[in-house]
């Protein structure tokens, strides 16, 4: 399903009107000078424009599994009008298949710990079957380390998204790392972000 069949709605969230400036530095230096970029769980959209817009020379595709996004990437997509974002697709992280089959690099923003970890498990895995040798896959979000959280705040977060799903939760580094390599993908870097937030890129291996 593609977001035309969605609800036209083009949602605004906040923390990407935050984020985004300081996420497209670090992505400048991370992704590959050319090819198509997969984001999963691209939300509202708003990334997707400004990343694509950023970084002319890469071919965005925004995904999400919900409708209500899909609706509203296609509706930022359509005002942006960059010939480089392509039409976003309907995509699960959990699913054994998804609808794009090989991606240069991958992205997910603020999305494992507002999902069960069967998600998390299900992105890596995809990761590691789409990505070419040494391509990545960039994370961003809070994350705890040595199994403590990093600030007060992420541990008053982490408290707020267990009371409104228990499958949600800020995750383990360590736990995400060991899943990672089980799919050939091992941390090539950890850069600290505002807010006690992370940028981790992980990459398949390879030569």
């Amino acid at each position: 399903m593609s977001g035309e069949n969605a609800t036209d709605e083009a949602l605004v969230a906040p923390a990407a009107a935050r984020n985004g400036a300081v996420i497209l530095d670090v992505l400048r230096d991370v992704l590959p000078r050319g090819g198509q970029v997969l984001e999963v769980a691209s939300g509202s959209g708003e990334h997707a424009v400004r990343f694509a817009a950023g970084l002319p020379d890469l071919r965005w595709q925004p995904s999400d599994p919900d409708r209500r996004a899909l609706g509203s990437i296609a509706a930022h997509a359509r005002s942006a009008g960059l010939p480089n974002l392509l039409t976003p697709v309907e995509l699960d992280a959990r699913a054994q298949a998804w609808p794009v089959t090989r991606a240069d690099a991958i992205v997910c923003i603020n999305m494992i710990h507002v999902a069960p970890w069967t998600a998390t498990v299900g992105l890596i895995a995809g990761a590691g079957r789409l990505l070419p040798d040494r391509g990545p896959l960039y994370l961003y979000g809070p994350f705890r380390i040595g199994g403590a959280h990093t600030a007060a705040s992420n541990t008053q977060f982490d408290e707020d998204l267990r009371a409104r799903d228990p499958e949600w939760g800020v995750r383990d580094f360590e736990a995400v790392l060991a899943v990672a390599a089980e799919h050939g993908l091992h941390l090539a870097s950890q850069i600290p972000m505002p807010a006690n937030n992370l940028s981790v890129v992980l990459r398949k291996a390879g030569a």
